[in-house]
């Protein structure tokens, strides 16, 4: 049984045959061709372990067919032109319990993590970033994240992970002596106890508010980027609330405060041009949440912009 399922048909929504859109260049992959792209999108229909507002579930499905109809060029790094499609992470939807979706998305992902393939997921709650990032979790290689979130989801595992543990999860992983470096930007005051945040200071993680980002995008990723040290992987994550609410309504957990699309755009340009950066994903894209579609065509922008610097330019 394949590890995916092709869920979605790519096709461009423009009748100018001038307006190329990801929908015209995005092909079908497997786990054989996929490493004749320059990046694959792996779709992780799932959001058992949310613990506000479900609907992320959803995510997948929307996100593509939002970036189906954005154009490919962009001004200062031209057209993206090179992008497989997975699909879908195979009977995660079914899954029963955390433990199982976590394991079926880290076989999946272990599999592209392998072949060297550049993955970028598009959740799905946030308890998958743990399933996503654990295989970089490596003997030979330190692995450090940074994390765009309103949150910093560092909540103990007690019955059962949640998508507020993720990042507990890789600090306290026995592979490779666990996460070595966190960086979470955009965080909001209010939203995180004084308890996780000290556990975040204790562990030497860097804390990047949303006030900071508005102050200062580009000093607010370098300091995100600095605090990476000289780790060797570096996984990159977007929870969409990390976006204000007028801009992602379409969330777990919405509140006001948050940065800014143009923000979040430019960080991640940035961020991408690492060339330690070794995978990608957007989680908590609820459109069930949104009649807009707002979120969904924020998340899908975000990817757009994030390629468009890949490795600057791999």
């Amino acid at each position: 049984m394949s590890d995916f399922i092709h869920t979605f048909d790519w096709e461009g929504t423009s009748t100018d045959p001038n307006d190329e859109q990801f929908g015209d260049v995005v092909e079908p992959a497997t786990t054989d061709t996929a490493n004749e792209f320059d990046a694959v999108l792996v779709g992780e229909p799932y959001d058992g372990a949310i613990i506000g507002r479900k609907g992320a579930s959803g995510g997948p499905s929307a996100l593509r067919e939002q970036l189906s109809g954005i154009k490919t060029h962009h001004f200062d790094a031209g057209p993206i032109e090179s992008l497989g499609d997975l699909g879908d992470v195979a009977n995660l939807e079914n899954a029963e319990w955390v433990e199982e979706a976590q394991s079926l998305a880290h076989t999946a992902a272990s599999k592209i993590h392998d072949e060297s393939v550049f993955p970028v997921f598009l959740g799905g709650d946030n308890s998958l970033t743990y399933a996503n990032a654990v295989h970089l979790l490596t003997e030979d290689a330190s692995l450090g994240v940074i994390n765009f979130d309103a949150h910093l989801d560092v909540r103990e595992v007690r019955e059962s992970p949640t998508s507020g543990t993720p990042y507990r999860q890789l600090f306290d992983s026995d592979l490779g002596g666990g996460l070595a470096s966190y960086a979470c930007v955009g965080v909001r005051h209010f939203e995180t106890s004084t308890d996780y945040a000290e556990f975040v200071r204790e562990e030497g993680g860097e804390i990047v508010t949303a006030e900071e980002v508005g102050e200062d995008s580009v000093s607010a990723i370098d300091t995100a980027l600095k605090s990476m040290g000289d780790v060797d992987t570096v996984y990159v994550s977007v929870d969409l609330d990390v976006l204000d609410a007028a801009f992602a309504p379409g969330v777990s957990a919405p509140t006001p405060g948050g940065i800014t699309t143009r923000e979040l755009f430019r960080m991640l340009r940035l961020v991408a041009s690492d060339p330690r950066v070794a995978g990608f994903e957007i989680v908590e894209c609820a459109p069930s949440l949104d009649e807009n579609e707002l979120t969904a065509k924020a998340g899908a922008r975000a990817i757009a912009h994030f390629l468009s610097t890949l490795g600057g330019g791999r």
